[in-house]
């Protein structure tokens, strides 16, 4: 297994707070080995480690010049001396206390060493080349996904309305031209937009008017990036779970705005009637959380929650300005 070319930064909230959660974890276990411990026991063993992260954060730059090896060596020297520092510091802080400075040193370079372990494998886990292959197979798995459920609408009308069965037929093309195209790692959400409209005009056929579509993305920064096939599966969980097991159909709400420099994804559907049996296991929603996590690690997120009725998915994602990426072929439906 090679080694990075850089060290790496601490300073992501996501990772900043998996590597505090890892320290604080080791330093009460480390007191609770010790036995009986005070309150501050913890803290007393994950002072130091939790001193060297900060130190990391605060000068990514410096460490990041330095070859990775001779950065590792001095971070584990930093929260050795850190340490024993501390175990001279803490008897006149708290009389009577009495701890292994070796001990405490030795924990706090073997904790670091651990957790610079786990960034490593972080950093050969989300490796380009393996993130980009994981993420051609998430979409492809994705495709046929969409391609039954679309042909299902097609075979519910061909034979008792040929020519509402032709016209969505012709939707379906332009839609398996745009999912067809040469994969990307992210699309505009232009296209993410037309995409989701082209599909709900295509349920719009099989459903008529059960199907109701409110929209309010007129504020979203057209030009954002978000990977292919985010805003699709969301309506079409809406329309499974949210049209389908009502008679009288129900509303589909898309809204999509800019928040800092995130841009945030709502769709709603009124929740099922009590009792009402609903398809699907939650493949595509499981699929996208993946790809979510491959592409932006924790600073994106799909959150899927019950409110005043409705069930809402929202994502959440940084946002990354378009640049050399050529508009898949698309038909906008209204």
């Amino acid at each position: 297994m090679s080694l990075p070319d850089r060290f790496p930064d601490v300073r992501p909230r996501p990772v900043l707070g998996r590597a505090l959660a890892w320290v604080l974890a080791a330093g009460a276990w480390a007191a609770w080995w010790q036995g009986p411990a005070a309150w501050w026991a913890p803290l007393a063993w994950a002072l130091a480690p939790a001193l060297t992260l900060a130190a990391l954060a605060a000068a990514p730059a410096w460490w990041r010049r330095r070859p990775y090896r001779v950065a590792v060596a001095l971070t584990l020297m930093l929260a050795a001396l850190l340490a024993l520092a501390w175990a001279a510091l803490l008897p006149r802080l708290v009389p009577g206390t009495v701890l292994d400075p070796w001990q405490l040193a030795a924990a706090a370079a073997f904790t670091m060493a651990a957790l610079l372990g786990y960034l490593d494998w972080r950093h050969h886990r989300l490796s380009p080349a393996l993130v980009q292959a994981r993420l051609l197979a998430l979409q492809s798995r994705m495709r046929p996904h969409f391609l039954f459920n679309s042909l299902n609408g097609v075979l519910a009308l061909i034979r008792r309305e040929p020519a509402r069965a032709e016209a969505l037929l012709e939707d379906l093309a332009e839609l398996y031209r745009a999912l067809l195209a040469e994969p990307r790692t992210l699309v505009p959400l232009a296209d993410e937009l037309a995409l989701a409209r082209t599909y709900l005009a295509v349920e719009q056929v099989r459903l008529g008017e059960r199907l109701r579509q409110a929209w309010h993305v007129d504020t979203a920064p057209a030009d954002a990036l978000l990977p292919p096939l985010t805003v699709q599966p969301l309506v079409e969980n809406a329309i499974r779970h949210g049209v389908e097991p009502r008679p009288e159909g129900a509303c589909v709400t898309v809204e999509a705005f800019r928040d800092d420099d995130h841009l945030v994804l709502f769709v709603r559907n009124p929740l099922p009637p009590p009792g009402a049996a609903t398809r699907g296991h939650g493949l595509a929603l499981a699929n996208l959380r993946e790809r979510l996590a491959l592409l932006y690690g924790g600073a994106a997120r799909l959150r899927t929650y019950e409110s005043e009725g409705e069930f809402v998915a929202q994502v959440r994602l940084p946002i990354r300005a378009a640049g050399a990426v050529s508009p898949a072929p698309r038909r906008s439906a209204t």
